[in-house]
């Protein structure tokens, strides 16, 4: 049995809530990615900030990114899976809630995340074209 654990990428980087969008940015761009947890003061997961959200929420509002922080852009409790839940859980949660990333839990501290790329890596075709079709082409 394929589990979370297994699809998702380890070692995931928090921003922290009271951190700037610059320095989100920065994170991403030195880490390859387009999406990064947001973590508070109790090192637990009170969301996600993307790069769309810095441009759509921030710069296209005409805000400043160096006054803004990852944490004013939380948006309600991320949706997450814990990492020992099986493949179809995994694809089943993203699917309902039409979302392109998942963090991992395991102990309610975060341990990874589970993009497009990964489950592209780890599952099979049919899974991930299902996934597409429902996800991806409903945007």
């Amino acid at each position: 049995m394929t589990t979370a654990r297994d699809i998702m990428h380890s070692g995931a980087v928090c921003i922290q809530e009271g951190e700037s969008l610059e320095a989100a940015a920065r994170k991403m761009k030195e880490l390859d990615v387009g999406a990064l947890p947001v973590c508070g003061e109790d090192d637990r997961l009170h969301g996600i900030v993307t790069d769309r959200d810095i441009v759509v929420k921030c710069l296209a509002r005409g805000k400043d990114p160096r006054a803004v922080t990852a944490g004013q852009l939380e948006q309600g409790k991320p949706v997450t899976i814990d990492a020992g839940a099986d493949a179809d859980q995994v694809l089943q949660a993203m699917e309902r809630h039409r979302i392109r990333r998942l963090p991992v839990i395991e102990e309610h501290r975060l341990v990874g995340m589970i993009s497009e790329a990964d489950l592209a890596r780890h599952l099979p075709e049919d899974q991930v074209g299902h996934f597409v079709e429902v996800v991806c082409a409903a945007s």
